[in-house]
């Protein structure tokens, strides 16, 4: 095994070429900088790997096993893409902006926000389907109403993340309860100990930025909205109706159906509903150039790029111009690219034990409870820096502490909701982790620009520490056994 100080030149090197890109690239360092600083890094650690005996196989056969992970959420990310190109020639996405510009005020948008996607995520489980669904739409009012888009992201994030830590149709939900060794429903009502104060911080944080300057020294609502309202009745033909694609997906996603399948036929509905409800923006966005192929060409042609490449409605406002856009599939690429890149890294890593070593470093001279839960957090942190995945830093960490956990008397759950607490919601504060890197494509949000506001993000894992630090109803193993 490699010492700890060779363990930390691939990393420091990762830190420092990401820094640079920062600095040189700014928010776009993620359109190609972080992923070339991602190779360089995994090629340093392999490179060391390879000096200290590791065979190239082992470091390609990680890197294949790491990357086919990928193709569920891969799959996921080019489907929000087609979903949000077909509904927007649907006029679903502009229905959803004019509607949300008439019932949300700019002052509550944000505790709105976090609340509309708490609900939505905890019935459907997922953080990820929330974000690409209402999440979309909601960042489409939030710039409506003249919000900060960093304001509006960490709202939705939040909301989105508490429901998928909260629901049992969760996957990580499931992970950690699996990981932690107890009963799924026992995982859940013991993190409303530290989950449910985290909400309730988070919205009071949203209450008072919509009422103290967030959005309230921005708020052009008033005109605008009747503006943008008359810009988007002008172009679409918007009623309830259209909301039927939105319903059938959130219910798809409820009663556990693949989310790559629910948002496929999302996708199709959309499609369908274009061409029932908007024969004139389907003209439009085919542009045919004055030929006149017939209208099931022209619909053809329209529904296909949309899901594919861009689209764009032209209206009387600029401003809804610039928010009635989509990029299908394609805009999703860049996201794409960057998730593959983070996964080799994490990869090599682990395959030159790399990983290992700090790990190990990290959860030494641990003498208190209080103790083993802050190295518990600071090992799932660890792994959504360097693995770049928010499974294997729930996964890993799990198997790794298990045993340290029985051998204080602690009950299982004290695992499975602090690897929720600190390995579930800080991937996606994570910029080159799968789940920052998606989270930010799908809402065209950066990482760096929502990171300070994911309030609920933020609290989670100080949350599980100060309870931890209080010893408050810490369980023991003696009561899980009892119940």
């Amino acid at each position: 095994m490699p010492t700890l100080g060779l363990s930390l030149v691939p990393v420091a090197a990762l830190v420092v070429l990401l820094a640079a890109d920062v600095i040189a690239f700014g928010e776009d360092s993620s359109y190609g900088a972080n992923q070339i600083a991602m190779l360089l890094a995994a090629f340093i650690s392999g490179g060391i790997g390879m000096a200290r005996g590791v065979r190239w196989k082992d470091i390609s056969t990680a890197i294949a096993h790491s990357v086919s992970q990928t193709t569920e959420a891969i799959l996921i990310l080019l489907m929000i893409g087609a979903l949000s190109g077909t509904w927007l020639i649907a006029g679903i996405i502009p229905a959803f902006i004019h509607y949300g510009l008439q019932i949300l005020e700019p002052t509550i948008f944000l505790f709105a926000a976090c609340i509309i996607c708490g609900l939505l995520s905890l019935a459907t489980g997922s953080s990820w389907g929330t974000v690409g669904t209402v999440g979309i739409a909601l960042v489409g009012i939030g710039s409506a109403l003249g919000i900060s888009e960093g304001w509006v992201a960490g709202a939705i994030i939040s909301g989105a993340y508490f429901g998928d830590k909260m629901s049992p149709l969760s996957d990580t939900t499931n992970i950690a309860a699996a990981v932690g060794g107890t009963n799924l429903f026992s995982h859940i009502r013991y993190m409303t100990l530290t989950t449910v104060p985290s909400l309730i911080i988070a919205l009071i944080f949203f209450l008072v930025a919509g009422y103290g300057g967030a959005a309230a020294a921005n708020d052009v609502s008033g005109a605008f909205a009747g503006e943008f309202g008359a810009a988007v009745l002008e172009a679409f033909n918007i009623h309830m109706g259209l909301f039927i694609a939105p319903a059938v997906v959130i219910v798809l996603i409820a009663k556990r159906v693949p989310a790559a399948a629910a948002l496929l036929i999302g996708t199709l509905l959309g499609a369908l509903t274009a061409v029932v409800f908007q024969p004139n923006i389907i003209r439009e966005v085919a542009d045919l150039g004055g030929e006149d192929k017939g209208f099931a060409i022209a619909a053809f042609k329209a529904c296909i790029q949309s899901m594919a490449s861009n689209s764009a409605i032209s209206t009387s406002n600029a401003m809804a111009n610039d928010l009635l856009t989509s990029s299908g599939m394609a805009g999703m690429l860049n996201t794409v690219w960057l998730i593959l890149c983070a996964m080799v890294f994490g990869a090599t890593m682990q395959a030159t034990r790399m990983l290992e070593r700090i790990t190990k470093a990290i959860l030494s001279g641990v003498q208190s409870t209080f103790g083993l839960v802050g190295r518990t957090v600071g090992t799932c942190l660890a792994f959504n820096v360097l693995a770049s995945d928010q499974y294997l830093a729930i996964v890993i960490p799990g198997n790794m502490l298990k045993d340290a956990y029985a051998e204080r008397n602690l009950a299982p759950e004290n695992l499975s909701r602090t690897l929720e607490d600190s390995g579930t919601v800080t991937s996606v504060l994570i910029p080159w982790n799968t789940c920052g890197v998606a989270q930010s494509g799908i809402l065209g949000v950066a990482t760096w620009a929502y990171l300070p506001y994911c309030i609920f993000n933020w609290v989670s894992p100080m949350m599980t520490l100060t309870v931890a630090a209080l010893g408050f109803r810490i369980k023991r193993l003696s009561e899980a056994e009892a119940d």
